[in-house]
């Protein structure tokens, strides 16, 4: 800006008083020429001429009169809402909403969605997956990994990941922490180095070598106090000793919410290539496309399908490469770019409340408006102080509600579902304090734009006119007005139905019977070590006198444990395969009994191969084989959580490891492998679950139960014995059904627990929490929804209101010509609500209309509702009705109350 500006005023007092030495030295002239002191002053103004003028004209020559004017503008207008404090704050209070949340919403899409995220050169980092037969994306099997990963050249590099939720103990203290495996490229691929120590080196990434450990910055400081040797720091994870060999740089946690990262090399890798157990990650190459990278990898993935012939059921057929931010935000993208929308259609509404208090406001200034015309203002000097009046207006507002954006923010964040990524990135920064300040301009020109253009688009001489009438441009702002409350009503009608809609949902999701009880269940969560070969029974002991021990404490009804808790973990799926027993040769029946014992590699070569050859065969044939969950799980597991037997028995004492080993099944599994023969007594083979190869025995048939959500349909689940089968019980869920209230037995079982193993960090929780989070997505959505809602509900019910008293006070004197005339106290109100229904229809048509777009995006939102529901769509018209009657109420009581004598001599 010209520094002159800010010296202005002192020009400003220095040009005054060259004027006055002009004017008087031209008086003393006209003096000295013998005229008296009067008119040698009359005559020096004269020929001085309009001082503001001068003083304009000369302002132009400094080049910062268009400032000074809107100087002048802004304190006029600064007057002018002064004079009307309810105006002014009636609408800054209602944009302040509008704008806040619309900001506290963008700022959750821009951390999420529009952020960058927070690595080298992100836009090369992409996500890579398995496609199947029926087009879904699956994690990678290790074999596939490796063909992929040998023969991507559009790759920099590829990494495997699984995380875990392991106990991590430093010195004596053990907690439960995020846990990443992660392959060698792994931190190649992140564009990442250790701030302290080193990465993993070749020596620390194969089977049976010894844990090392990369740990997160905070973990550093928090837990391990920023101590430098990290080789003093007694640390293990899942009870196996570790070492510390560096510390990752602030703010890492990749994947999830990781704070140690150990080599994926640790792990035996799987042959099986329906084996989906790992998360891929890679970077791009240089100037390679990310469609050159796809295209790339699905040849290589039909290639693989070629060489290793007929793909299974489960198998890879084509290969998928996804952006990571996209990958990361797939599962939210949808519900946060409807609640922007949301949040948009409030701001629409807000500003249809503040035009038409604008239009009232000016109307009410017509009179104003006509003698500033008259005396020669300009249309535009006229819209340029309206504008000057909408930008004050929208900049409180916008202070206003950046203000209460970052408290919504906060309140975003604690209701926020666990499952939304980067939540810790969430705040109000520049972009977003970029984002109110663009938006409160725009609505200050639009606000500005409308209101001067149908404020001064009356002539000088009809607005006099119309003014000593009373009336002012009332008619006309009366129709405008009522189009913008018809705008409004369809907007909120809109809002309404996406919330019903939601309502609805919920009230479907709830309504479902999930397969098993809740109510009174509390449950322990233990996340156990790795079982080794002979540590079998030694774990069946553990989990057998905990559950003993938990089952006799007082007021407890029955006590059980599995792998899988519904709707919370749900555990590990995969193919299974119906063998019969009578086929296995005796050699290949004794080989399967001691896969657990001991190595094949004592076998004889040609009953390996042929066992091989075998299951194969078995695993060709669709008949043959099934998909389905796999839970290890014990008697009192489907006692306490109240999942009914149908047919046969559950788990007993009798089934012991040394026993032939039993399965009970789920009743969808039945249903599609024996749905005409009884599944009693049939045998399967399910050991790529946890690599024991002996077969299983149906026992029993238990209820279906809805694993994953209560939306989805209940899954095929096989579940076999915790006694026989202890591998796969490194997640290990005690469900204990109590006659009370189930939080009341966390005390004693932590004190068992810690009796029987310290290292065991356990999480405790309600079947009933577990319950309420798994609906946590749903609830936040609705909530949010039904908040903007009802918020524009109470915006267009306040809208409505407005219209019509301001339509009753400037129709008071026909109002009193038609009592005065005869009209009754009835015909009054029948004039004024029909003129509120007839707005609010115009605008219920309307908003029907527009509710089938936003319902459209709101598809996969909906549970068991049409976007296009009959009820909610007649439910929520009602309503507006209704509201709009209640709105017309007060002006329709005023205005059967106006004295028609008054009202005419008022005129």
């Amino acid at each position: 800006m010209n520094w002159k500006f800010w010296r202005h005023g002192r020009q400003d007092r220095d040009l005054d008083e060259e004027l006055q030495s002009h004017l008087r030295m031209a008086t003393q002239d006209r003096i000295e020429s013998g005229k008296s002191q009067v008119d040698a002053e009359t005559e020096a103004r004269r020929e001085m001429g309009n001082q503001g003028l001068i003083k304009e004209a000369t302002r132009e020559v400094w080049g910062f009169a268009g400032i000074e004017r809107l100087r002048q503008d802004l304190r006029y207008g600064m007057r002018v809402l002064w004079k009307n404090p309810v105006y002014a704050l009636v609408s800054i209070l209602t944009l302040a909403l509008g704008i806040g949340a619309s900001t506290a919403i963008f700022s959750v899409v821009y951390g999420v969605l529009l952020r960058s995220l927070p690595y080298h050169k992100p836009e090369q980092i992409v996500r890579m997956y398995e496609v199947g037969h029926k087009g879904n994306q699956m994690a990678f099997a290790d074999p596939n990994f490796a063909d992929m990963h040998g023969q991507a050249r559009s790759l920099q590099g590829m990494a495997q990941m699984y995380w875990a939720e392991d106990t991590v103990s430093v010195g004596s203290q053990a907690e439960r922490t995020g846990v990443a495996y992660v392959s060698r490229d792994f931190f190649e691929v992140m564009g990442v180095s250790p701030v302290t120590g080193r990465l993993f080196v070749p020596e620390e990434q194969h089977v049976g070598a010894t844990q090392a450990a990369l740990v997160s910055y905070s973990f550093w400081q928090q837990q391990l106090h920023e101590v430098r040797d990290l080789s003093a720091v007694k640390f293990s994870v899942a009870n196996k000793p570790a070492f510390i060999v560096g510390v990752l740089p602030p703010g890492f946690h990749f994947p999830e919410a990781t704070q140690v990262w150990l080599p994926h090399e640790l792990f035996q890798q799987i042959s099986s290539r329906t084996a989906h157990n790992s998360k891929v990650v890679a970077r791009l190459r240089y100037g390679v496309s990310l469609d050159e990278a796809r295209a790339e990898a699905s040849t290589i993935a039909k290639r693989i399908q070629q060489q290793i012939g007929p793909a299974e059921d489960y198998g890879m057929v084509d290969a998928a490469v996804v952006p990571l931010r996209d990958a990361l935000t797939t599962d939210v993208k949808p519900a946060l770019l409807v609640l922007l929308a949301v949040a948009g259609l409030l701001l629409l509404v807000a500003c249809a409340n503040v035009m038409n208090l604008s239009l009232a406001q000016a109307s009410a200034r017509a009179g104003e408006l006509a003698i500033r015309s008259a005396l020669g203002a300009s249309r535009w000097r006229l819209v340029r102080q309206f504008l000057a009046e909408a930008l004050l207006l929208c900049t409180i507002g916008g202070f206003l509600g950046v203000l209460a954006a970052h408290f919504g923010v906060r309140v975003l964040l604690a209701m926020a579902p666990s499952n939304i990524p980067r939540l810790d990135e969430i705040s109000v920064n520049l972009p977003v304090l970029l984002f109110a300040l663009g938006l409160s301009v725009f609505l200050a020109g639009g606000l500005g734009v409308f209101t001067a253009l149908r404020a001064t688009s009356v002539e000088a001489r009809t607005g006099l006119a119309e003014g000593g009438r009373g009336q002012g441009s009332g008619a006309r702002s009366q129709r405008t007005g009522r189009m913008i409350v018809a705008g409004q009503v369809a907007i909120t009608l809109t809002l309404l139905v996406g919330a019903g809609l939601l309502g609805r949902s919920m009230l479907r999701v709830l309504s479902i019977y999930p397969g098993f009880r809740t109510e009174h269940v509390a449950t322990l969560n233990l996340r156990l070590p790795g079982v080794r070969d002979g540590e079998g029974p030694q774990r069946a002991r553990f989990l057998a006198q905990l559950i003993s021990r938990l089952r006799s404490l007082p007021g407890i009804q029955s006590v059980g444990g599995a792998t899988g808790l519904p709707l919370k973990e749900p555990g590990n799926d995969g193919a299974f395969v119906l063998v019969n027993p009578q086929q296995l040769s005796s050699a290949q029946r004794d080989l399967i009994e001691r896969s657990t014992r001991q190595s094949w590699q004592n076998a004889d070569p040609g009953s390996t191969n042929d066992m091989v050859n075998f299951f194969q065969e078995l695993f060709r044939n669709p008949a043959n084989t099934g998909y389905a969950d796999y839970i290890v799980a014990d008697e009192g597991y489907f006692q306490s959580l109240g999942i009914p037997l149908l047919r046969g028995r559950l788990f007993n004492e009798a089934d012991g490891p040394d026993r032939p080993h039993v399965a009970v099944i789920s009743e969808s599994v039945a249903r599609q492998k024996w749905p005409d023969s009884d599944p009693l007594g049939q045998t399967i083979e399910f050991g790529n679950m946890d690599g024991d190869l002996r077969l299983l025995a149906i026992v029993g048939v238990v209820g279906d139960i809805r694993m994953r959500t209560l939306e989805k349909e209940p899954r095929p689940t096989i579940y076999v014995n915790y006694r026989q089968r202890p591998r796969a019980t490194e997640d290990f869920s005690v469900v204990v059904r109590t006659g009370s209230d189930p939080q009341a037995v966390f005390a004693a079982a932590r004190r068992i627990l810690n009796e029987l193993d310290p290292t065991v960090p356990p999480r405790f929780e309600t079947f009933d929490q577990i319950l309420s989070a798994s609906l946590n997505n749903r609830r936040f959505n609705l909530l949010l929804i039904g908040v903007f809602a009802g918020a524009a509900l109470l915006l267009a019910m306040a809208g409505i209101f407005g219209v019509l008293a301001y339509s009753v006070a400037r129709r008071t004197r026909e109002i009193g010509v038609r009592i005065a005339l005869g009209a009754t106290p009835n015909n009054v109100l029948g004039l004024v609500f029909k003129q509120a229904l007839k707005t609010t229809m115009v605008g219920v048509a309307v908003g029907l209309l527009s509710s089938f777009t936003l319902t459209r995006f709101m598809q996969s939102l909906l549970f068991q509702v049409s976007p296009n529901d009959p009820v909610t769509l007649a439910g929520v018209a009602l309503l507006l009705v209704t509201v709009a009657i209640l709105a017309a109420y007060l002006p329709a009581r005023r205005a059967t109350k106006v004295d028609p004598i008054v009202a005419l001599r008022y005129e």
